[in-house]
């Protein structure tokens, strides 16, 4: 069944132009060509790059964070509570005001004591800063390994500075070991990805020293790292990278099944590069106008009662008793009380 099923994926028509074959691409003459077969090789090497993160992010992601002065709050267990954990894990871990009421009920509990635990609740699964920066490190360590290698690797092939040359002779073209090896570790990299992907954190990379809480550098390298993303985002990539592939892939062959669903893809990037645009720019509009950068809305943070918009004990003249508020009782309150009333203290 599995022979059969691979037989099928991998039929010349879907993947090479008319009039190619896998045939013709066997290796001879001490020429290397790539092979389907060549994706497996990926799987092992990924687990290998999973086994290598975790020793790193032990080893020198956790050390490191402690040497630039990450720090997180530390977070008291929540108080256990058979009712709330089972709707919490069951039903919602943000229950409207009106459910909060008949859970309250259910426990025995005011509503600001319910609303407090579901806050707490949600912090604890929140992970600490120093997780964050360990897998933050861990994917910048990589980018800059690749960006290096790739761009040694890279460097002096022709068609990296003029894409049309990448479809002379095509696809019968040799695979140079250097470039192989470079493809593979990128592959088997976002497959780690993917393994790790339950157990990942949402935001990574570039926040690491927003996490060291060194916002001037952390700002200055968000701009710079716009502008770069503008340009090869919404420039290069649509006039260099779509344009070869939909064009220049075809000018000496007809369209096959590869040529549209690589190309739908790169489509699909591009429009996911529109709206990443968009919401950077949103930020940048923020910084420009507050002179701050604004939160990432996709970052993850620890809430408080403040954010959470727990009702606080209402005192009788309906002001809220926060942690400044003037105490009910005693001759200070009670003149307060006249005076806010019209009335003048007896001298």
């Amino acid at each position: 069944m599995w022979s059969s099923l691979n037989e099928w994926l991998w039929q010349d028509r879907f993947w090479l132009p008319p009039n190619n074959s896998w045939a013709d691409l066997e290796d001879r003459d001490g020429l290397v060509y790539a092979h389907p077969q060549d994706l497996l090789a990926a799987l092992p090497l990924a687990l290998v790059l999973v086994v290598m993160r975790f020793a790193f992010e032990r080893l020198i992601g956790l050390p490191l964070s402690r040497w630039l002065g990450v720090r997180h709050q530390a977070r008291r267990p929540v108080e256990p509570n058979a009712t709330l954990e089972k709707h919490f894990l069951m039903e919602g871990w943000r229950p409207d005001k009106p459910r909060m009421a008949v859970l309250a009920t259910q426990c025995g509990l005011t509503l600001r004591q319910t609303q407090r635990w579901f806050r707490k609740r949600r912090n604890q699964d929140r992970p600490c800063l120093t997780k964050k920066f360990c897998e933050a490190s861990w994917r910048f360590l990589f980018y800059l390994c690749s960006f290096i290698g790739g761009l040694s690797v890279l460097y002096h092939e022709s068609w990296l500075w003029r894409p049309a040359m990448c479809w002379d002779n095509y696809p019968n073209q040799p695979l140079k070991p250097a470039l192989y090896c470079w493809y593979l570790l990128e592959l088997s990299f976002y497959i780690s990805l993917l393994m790790t992907l339950p157990f990942d954190i949402r935001r990574k990379a570039c926040k690491m020293f927003n996490y060291t809480h060194q916002r001037r550098v952390c700002n200055t390298l968000f701009l710079i790292f716009s502008l770069v993303f503008f340009y090869t985002r919404l420039v290069l990539f649509p006039t260099q990278i779509l344009y070869t592939t939909y064009y220049e892939s075809i000018a000496n062959s007809g369209p096959f099944f590869g040529y549209y669903f690589f190309n739908s893809l790169l489509v699909i990037l591009q429009l996911l590069h529109v709206f990443w645009s968009c919401l950077i720019l949103r930020m940048i509009h923020s910084f420009i106008k507050k002179g701050q950068m604004e939160k990432d809305i996709r970052s993850d943070v620890e809430e408080s009662a403040s954010s959470e918009g727990e009702e606080l004990p209402q005192l009788k003249n309906g002001a809220a008793q926060g942690p400044h508020a003037v105490p009910t009782d005693g001759p200070r309150s009670r003149a307060a009380g006249r005076l806010v009333n019209g009335h003048m203290l007896a001298s």
